[in-house]
């Protein structure tokens, strides 16, 4: 390894002695050598701090942050003392699979238009038994960007980036919950991103983690990220109209309220969205179009058990459906973002 490593792993823990050798173990074990692992503990009581103790591998850098800083803080202090050009995140109680390094400094290293690369990601659970379960990401830039309006569309525990434009940016403190998803709006107005189609991670699922115990936090901090990107489109939505927009990528918890009337305020609401960005030029045309026929289908297929034949109908008929053929191509060829 040279002095300055090519890439910084960067992960910050709290609490996690149970999981956070597992994750230090997947990083030590990756195929590309040329990195250091920077783990900053932010104020753990438990036994943490001895787990990371026993190792001796020097690429591994422990820092304890002096008080309780929360997500935001330690994420920028993890900025501040990465010294890798890249930096690769990962949370305390996921792992990597071995090839993950490698495969995205491959990407970044060929395309320096991109600021950040994710991938896709499978599942275990708190015992480490692996889930069939899959969570897939827009893959080009162009797609990732559209899709920014409706959801996060890059997973943060599989991101590599930039650390000098990442530290540029910085998380910010008024999202002490989706501060990932906030700085990817901020990165888009300026820099493109993208997601291999590879599972590069494995993402843990236990109810400890800091998104199901803050649930109603990372609603409200999603509303706001939805409203700040309709306004960049130059539409100032109402409260019902944030609702339901923040509900379009989440039609599964709609529950009885997915009804004839909801499909009525999706299919003008879509519209009017293509409208704005047509005066705003803000998103390519054609990325928007697949996000929102994607979320069009999706919204259909689910209305189905309440409304039978009637939503397929409602979803022909519909002048969004003239998206339908391309998106479902756009889909089914799969592309990747970039060649490696």
């Amino acid at each position: 390894m040279s002095s300055i490593p090519r890439v910084t792993v960067f992960i910050p823990v709290h609490n996690r002695q149970h999981y956070i050798t597992t994750a230090v173990d997947s990083i030590l074990a990756q195929t590309f050598e040329d990195f250091e692992l920077l783990v900053v503990d932010d104020g753990s009581t438990d036994a943490t701090l001895e787990m990371l103790s026993r190792y001796r591998d020097p690429r591994l850098r422990v820092e304890c942050n002096p008080r309780n800083l929360g997500l935001p803080g330690t994420r920028n202090r993890g900025l501040e003392l990465a010294r890798g050009e890249y930096i690769a995140l990962l949370d305390s109680d996921d792992k990597a699979w071995p090839t993950r390094l490698a495969r995205q400094v491959a990407v970044l290293d060929r395309h320096p238009e991109l600021v950040q690369i994710g991938s896709a990601c499978d599942f275990m659970d708190a015992n480490g038994q692996r889930i069939n379960r899959v969570r897939r990401r827009p893959l080009d830039a162009d797609d990732v960007d559209a899709s920014l309006l409706f959801y996060c569309a890059l997973t943060n525990r599989t991101i590599m980036g930039r650390t000098a434009i990442l530290r540029e940016y910085g998380y910010s403190d008024d999202f002490p919950s989706c501060e990932d998803y906030e700085l990817h709006l901020r990165l888009a107005r300026t820099y493109r991103m993208a997601n291999l189609a590879d599972v590069l991670v494995c993402g843990r699922e236990h109810s400890g983690r800091f998104t199901r115990q803050n649930y109603d936090l990372g609603h409200d901090r999603k509303r706001e990220i939805s409203r700040r990107a309709l306004l960049e489109i130059g539409i100032t939505p109402g409260e019902e109209d944030l609702d339901r927009h923040y509900a379009l990528s989440r039609p599964r918890r709609l529950g009885a309220s997915l009804n004839q009337d909801y499909l009525d305020w999706t299919e003008q609401w879509l519209i009017r969205l293509a409208a704005a960005n047509r005066r705003t030029r803000r998103y390519a045309p054609e990325a928007l179009t697949r996000a929102m026929t994607g979320l069009w289908i999706d919204m259909c297929l689910h209305a189905r058990r309440r409304l039978g034949m009637a939503a397929y109908l409602r979803l022909l008929r519909s002048p969004l459906a003239r998206g339908v053929p391309g998106t479902l191509w756009h889909s089914l060829r799969k592309p990747r973002p970039v060649s490696t």
